[in-house]
């Protein structure tokens, strides 16, 4: 027991001495610790003494830097508006030396005004005293001549008067004459003069009248599928168009015949659209026209709005614009009417600029001077009067209204406008190769041919064709039955015969169609 008590005394005392020396070995290194931070802070301070001490320095130089600049800059701020104050007072001191001058001068102007009224005044007086001695003696000179010749003054005065009346007038009379012969030989110049340049300055060309197209086509097969199966193809083509197809040993081309170019045109496109399609039969045919006809429609608008485009025409109401476009397809004495139209706008114009007139109103009134001849429906008034009443209700102006109206002498003229499109229209319509008169009175009789069958009950449709050696008239089946299709003809027949003049023979053919429709859904 006693060794093991001994034992762990002595470890113990061991533990306690090894704790004893770690805790001085640990002071010890404390002791250096602090030392060293005190080492450490004492250097820091002396570097943050040195840097503090530098930066001041700096600052102190930058602030007397900033002081000298400054104190520079306020200097020259001070020489600037001495510099100033220097150049206003110099400036006063000239305004003041100029009003000084011009004192002086101003009081010498006064002094010199004076002197020279007084100057004025003094040949004044002296004028008045000599014009009352003229006044006396001029009295007493009237006084001598009244008592020699037996007259008093105002009686001589008058006579005198009467005499240069009679003799001035005398002398006007005839200059007057003179210049009124001078004038008529000279109007007539100057009147020829402006005709001739306007006619030298505008471009025309003859007049080609056609009631023939050629339908052109890539091989002849084609030919069997527009006469389609008993010929129906054709028939329905020639039906809804009104135009005479021939469909002869010419290679490769197909003749449309008929004098109006409106059904010319949409049977040439609505045949083109069944070629190119394919698809050629009687219900596609009524198809292709109905939509081929709004598009001349559409195509008659265009033209109109080009031509008042390219006249410099502003403002035309559209129904006139449609009218205008409708001219392309009509003709005059087989002059296209919108071709002339154009002409004589432009002729118009240039008369106008000649004259010093209104050159737009001038434009606009030749362009419209014929829009009497493309009516939607018949009437019995000349075109003249026709379009007159078209211009009125359509806002066109007094002026323009009266040339329409009065290019054929149908009114009184109340403008110099309606003169001008007088005289410019005979000069569109006279002029070498215009016109031809054979091919209107041509187109005029198929016209009446049509219209003599349009007067009969129950017509559709009529259409004169083969140039006017026959009429094909299309009927409605409700209204005219078999019996009476051939009495129909019969009668159109005799009223041809008694009412119209033509070489050779018309054949009158009436058509009368049943159909049956009905829609599966």
């Amino acid at each position: 027991m006693d060794s093991t008590l001994i034992i762990v005394i002595v470890g113990i005392v061991g533990l306690a001495g090894g704790f004893l020396i770690a805790k001085m070995m640990e002071k010890s290194n404390v002791s250096n610790l602090i030392k060293n931070a005190k080492k450490e802070a004492t250097s820091i301070l002396k570097d943050a003494n040195l840097e503090a001490e530098n930066i001041k320095k700096d600052k102190i130089l930058q602030a007397k830097e900033k002081f000298i600049e400054l104190k520079a800059e306020h200097e020259q701020v001070i020489l600037g508006r001495d510099k100033k104050v220097a150049e206003v007072e110099k400036r006063v001191r000239d305004k003041e030396s100029l009003v000084s001058n011009e004192l002086a001068k101003a009081k010498k102007i006064n002094d010199d005004f004076e002197a020279k009224t007084k100057e004025y005044l003094s040949k004044i007086e002296m004028l008045d005293r000599k014009q009352l001695e003229v006044d006396k003696m001029h009295k007493s000179q009237l006084e001598q001549l009244e008592v020699i010749s037996g007259l008093s003054a105002e009686e001589a005065k008058n006579q005198l008067v009467e005499g240069l009346k009679a003799e001035a007038k005398s002398s006007a009379m005839s200059y007057l004459q003179d210049t009124l012969e001078e004038a008529k030989l000279t109007a007539q110049q100057e009147a020829k003069k402006i005709i001739i340049n306007t006619i030298q300055r505008v471009g025309t060309e003859e007049a080609v009248e056609n009631c023939v197209s050629v339908f052109n086509i890539e091989s002849d097969d084609v030919k069997g599928r527009i006469i389609g199966r008993e010929g129906r193809n054709i028939r329905a083509l020639e039906a809804a168009t009104g135009v005479e197809i021939i469909v002869d040993d010419t290679p490769e081309a197909i003749i449309l015949s008929c004098f109006d170019p409106v059904r010319r045109e949409i049977a040439r496109l609505a045949l083109h659209k069944l070629v190119t399609d394919g698809r050629i039969h009687p219900a596609r045919i009524e198809e292709v026209v109905a939509k081929t006809t709004k598009q001349i429609d559409d195509e008659i608008i265009e033209v109109g709005k080009r031509t008042v485009i390219d006249l410099g025409i502003h403002g035309l109401h559209p129904e006139l614009i449609k009218v205008v476009g409708r001219m392309k397809y009509r003709s005059s004495y087989g002059q296209n009417l919108l071709q002339h139209s154009r002409e004589v706008s432009k002729l118009c114009g240039i008369m106008a600029a000649e004259l010093g007139l209104n050159v737009k109103l001038a434009k606009r009134a030749g362009l419209l001077h014929d829009i009497g001849k493309v009516p939607d429906t018949e009437s019995d008034l000349p075109h003249a009067l026709l379009g007159m009443q078209w211009a009125e209700k359509y806002g066109e102006k007094e002026e323009v209204c009266n040339a329409i109206g009065a290019h054929h002498d149908e009114i009184e003229m109340k403008s110099l406008l309606s003169p001008i499109v007088q005289v410019c229209d005979a000069i569109s319509g006279a002029r070498p190769g215009a016109r031809r008169q054979v091919l209107d009175s041509y187109i005029q009789r198929l016209k009446d041919l049509e219209e003599i069958a349009f007067g009969f009950h129950g017509v559709k449709n009529a259409y004169a064709i083969q140039a006017g050696r026959e009429l094909r008239v299309i009927v409605e089946s409700e209204k005219v039955s078999d019996d009476n299709a051939s009495t129909l003809s019969f009668d159109i027949s005799q009223k041809i015969q008694t009412e119209m003049t033509y070489p050779g023979q018309v054949k009158v053919t009436v058509i009368r169609e049943t159909r049956a429709v009905n829609i599966a859904k």
